[in-house]
């Protein structure tokens, strides 16, 4: 079942550790067949160094096991959160990477302060309110993705492909599993941008509106120019 959704998130899952953005168990990455109402996961608590394809979980969008032996990430219901509120998506991805992380941590948005990050995501990546005590001792991944969703609800999801989940970490996602994690790298790296940034500038303003349009449109635009024409058939 899902073979080549199979081979995709797996692949997605072993570029994270590839990247250093994952280690030992952290973190996980998934994939969606929207007509089928399949998801695909790593795994709960399995090493990177350990995964293969046959280890790959299978869930509804309802956290039921479509097939595996092995139970799903415990982070399953963000996922599917985030695949139920956020049409077009065809990957998420989840880390513990360090610089995000630390954003996260902070309580702090990451605000958009040059074009590296213009390029990828329109504006600055938010970063959700806490979850109250209720909301984590009571279906607590549940509301870690209804938590994201929230933080949306003025946002365009497409635009910022991205988020900082307060004192826990990144989430990314993108039109499959693999843009998923180029999402989680480039957010990882413009966070260290940033604090780089901010050490040299303590008193930085974010790009200008226009610079932002310019960068973010030439790349993601109606009239977007950047990079190369499909080949003509």
């Amino acid at each position: 079942m899902l073979a080549e959704l199979k081979r995709e998130v797996l692949a997605a899952n072993l570029e994270l550790a590839r990247r250093n953005l994952a280690i030992y168990t952290w973190g996980n990455a998934s994939g969606i067949d929207r007509g089928l109402g399949l998801v695909v996961i790593k795994p709960s608590g399995v090493d990177y160094a350990e995964l293969t394809e046959d280890l790959m979980t299978v869930v509804d969008l309802e956290g039921r096991v479509a097939e595996g032996k092995l139970r799903p990430s415990s982070d399953t219901p963000t996922h599917l959160e985030l695949y139920k509120n956020f049409p077009g998506i065809g990957g998420a991805v989840h880390t513990h990477s360090p610089w995000a992380t630390a954003w996260a941590q902070a309580l702090m948005s990451l605000p958009c302060y040059g074009t590296t990050h213009a390029d990828h995501f329109y504006g600055a990546v938010p970063c959700t309110p806490p979850l109250t005590r209720e909301e984590i001792e009571f279906d607590y991944e549940v509301n870690t993705g209804k938590v994201i969703v929230r933080a949306f609800a003025e946002l365009d999801h497409l635009a910022v492909q991205g988020v900082l989940v307060a004192q826990h970490g990144p989430f990314t996602w993108g039109s499959s599993p693999a843009q998923a994690v180029e999402n989680s790298v480039v957010l990882e790296e413009i966070a260290r941008m940033a604090v780089l940034t901010r050490q040299i500038n303590p008193g930085i303003t974010q790009v200008d509106h226009v610079l932002l349009d310019k960068h973010y449109l030439r790349k993601h635009g109606t009239n977007a120019y950047y990079g190369q024409k499909p080949a003509a058939e």
